[in-house]
């Protein structure tokens, strides 16, 4: 089916759609970001399990099973983030490509299908910035930085 449009359509359908892309920019950004969150907390459970299985110092290992009790919940949560930031990947290229469509074709109805995915996309954003700011803290509260252990 070929398509003729006038190419003052076609600008103004690339202007609409190329917006949404500096979203999709920092969403790759964060998925990076907690990607490697995400390894350095399974390199830091393969050390505590091996530990663990080589049972040198028994008097750590509740300490050890406690922390990772801990990476476990923040592994949980950085693959929870990495999973909406995915969705809100998806979501925001529908809206790209939906408002292209709109903008170039005679569909009726993509205006609000854009408007949803969109916020469909914005919202899976907004809980990845709240799992990574869980995760964060999780990460933060096993820090001493000088103060005494309690025992």
């Amino acid at each position: 089916m070929a398509v003729f449009v006038e190419s003052a359509t076609v600008t103004h359908g690339i202007q609409l759609a190329v917006a949404p892309v500096f979203l999709l920019t920092a969403v790759s950004g964060m998925i990076g970001a907690v990607a490697g969150r995400l390894s350095r907390i399974i390199d830091r459970g393969r050390v505590l399990e091996e530990k663990l299985r080589l049972d040198t110092e028994p008097i750590l290992a509740p300490q050890w099973n406690a922390e990772l009790a801990m990476l476990r919940k923040r592994g949980l949560l950085a693959n929870s983030t990495i999973g909406l930031l995915t969705l809100c990947a998806f979501m925001i290229g529908l809206t790209i490509v939906v408002l292209f469509l709109g903008e170039t074709t005679a569909l009726r109805g993509v205006d609000k299908l854009a408007i949803y995915a969109f916020l469909a996309g914005v919202s899976c954003f907004m809980a990845a910035l709240c799992c990574f700011f869980a995760e964060t803290l999780l990460a933060t509260r096993v820090l001493k930085f000088g103060q005494p252990h309690e025992d």
